[in-house]
């Protein structure tokens, strides 16, 4: 992982900055973390919205598979299909995976062309979504999605309370969440799969406001040049994208309309 740690000694000790300077400074490092994740964000839906437009059709004698109740055409077929449906549900992991620990041997005009990439690989996985719910309701439970993470980001910015120990709890949890997923795969139990997308609701928000405010926090008590500073921005904007994703389909098993 990025070694982008909050050193308490080191603030300040390179050149002493007003308050002022280190409010606007502050400013405009979570401005320049929430820009970066809202265009990933853009990048994802714009990829998840082209794949669907050449996999789905709505002309029958055009369609070489049905799924879903939805036409497929051939790309369509190709990609949910075929064994090329695990590359791309996969894709996005192995990315995570290079973009962690190779962050800090990139620029920072490199991270966030990475970053970029990466969230137009999930937009690829994502595009899953649309074939399972319908437009509507995905439309509906984003702009929930971006109610609520809004909501919670700006208390986990502005709380005086230290949520350090809400992120141990809130790691365990997360580990717990992926084995139960795992577990569920093979038991298929509809049960187990509320309990999941509840919990899951739970632990991303909490995560959401955790996040937030440990990059405030990264931001104050580091001593970072501009080349780094940049970099964490993109670092934050990926922790705080993958929180606002989970959440937001976490949020769709309970709010989303399955096509028949």
């Amino acid at each position: 992982m990025p070694s982008f740690i909050p050193n308490q000694a080191g603030y300040g000790a390179g050149f002493a900055r007003t308050t002022a300077e280190v409010d606007q400074g502050l400013r405009a490092f979570m401005l320049g973390v929430y820009n970066n994740m809202v265009l990933g964000l853009a990048v994802s839906a714009l990829v998840a919205l082209g794949i669907n437009m050449l996999a789905v059709t709505t002309d029958a004698s055009q369609a070489v598979a049905r799924m879903n109740g939805q036409y497929l055409t051939a790309f369509g077929r190709t990609l949910y299909g075929t064994p090329l449906m695990w590359v791309i549900a996969l894709a996005p992991l192995a990315f995570i995976f290079f973009f962690s620990f190779r962050l800090d041997k990139m620029s920072a005009a490199t991270a966030r062309t990475t970053f970029l990439a990466f969230a137009a690989v999930m937009g690829a996985s994502l595009s899953t979504i649309l074939l399972r719910y319908t437009g509507a309701s995905v439309v509906q439970t984003f702009f929930v999605t971006a109610a609520a993470f809004g909501g919670l980001s700006l208390w986990g910015y502005t709380t005086q309370r230290s949520l350090s120990g809400m992120g141990s709890f809130l790691m365990m949890g997360l580990i717990g969440l992926i084995l139960a997923s795992l577990v569920n795969i093979f038991l298929a139990s509809s049960a187990l799969q509320f309990a999941i997308s509840a919990i899951g609701v739970l632990i991303f928000a909490g995560l959401t406001a955790y996040d937030t405010q440990k990059l405030k926090e990264m931001y104050l008590y580091g001593n970072y040049d501009g080349e780094t500073a940049a970099k964490v921005s993109v670092y934050g904007a990926l922790t705080l994208y993958l929180d606002f994703i989970n959440m937001f389909q976490f949020l769709l098993a309970f709010m989303g309309n399955r096509n028949e």
